[in-house]
């Protein structure tokens, strides 16, 4: 009877995992899926800023990986998430950090995807709201999807372009090192 009893709580206790996860206050899914590649959640994190909470940013991939050099060459459905949680960031703030990350992602090495890196700036244009939902999904047959909002701001192709904004947050130089550990699960 004991045995059956931990049987029984064993199975309520997997049944119930979460299927979301929260940082940052707000929640994001453990799984997405994109054009029929479901993803599931490799890790998730804060991108801070002088003590304040800027974004949740989260990677999904096809299956677990801590290897960012893999990660970011990689030539498999991934996404990254970025959840906006604070008023603070603005179209040309955001703008601005691409422009930098770009830069230490490629060690300054942007001019042969300069065109791809205005395009994709292109998609920051419209004002950032608090609670905005940016997703940059890369198809290895379309290249990088960009969504805002659930809602299609354009396609970049190439496999340049992806290891370079797959690097902002992944490269040796990221964005946030707190938040590079968190996306690889090492957190």
């Amino acid at each position: 009877m004991k045995n059956v009893l931990l049987l029984l709580f064993a199975m309520v206790t997997i049944a119930s995992a979460p299927a979301q996860t929260k940082a940052a206050g707000v929640v994001l899914p453990n799984t997405v899926t994109f054009e029929g590649e479901k993803l599931a959640l490799n890790g998730v994190g804060v991108r801070e800023k002088f003590w304040m909470d800027m974004y949740a940013g989260a990677l999904y991939l096809d299956k677990k990986n801590a290897d960012a050099n893999v990660i970011v060459n990689g030539n498999q459905p991934m996404a990254i998430k970025l959840h906006i949680v604070s008023k603070l960031i603005t179209s040309d703030k955001m703008i601005d950090a691409v422009n930098e990350g770009f830069e230490k992602a490629t060690d300054g090495k942007t001019s042969g995807i300069s065109s791809e890196i205005a395009q994709f700036k292109s998609y920051f244009s419209e004002e950032i709201q608090k609670n905005d939902i940016f997703d940059m999904v890369y198809l290895p047959k379309e290249g990088v999807k960009v969504y805002k909002n659930n809602k299609l701001q354009g396609t970049i192709p190439g496999m340049e372009f992806k290891r370079a904004l797959f690097g902002i947050w992944l490269s040796k130089k990221p964005a946030d090192k707190d938040l590079k550990k968190a996306m690889l699960g090492k957190s």
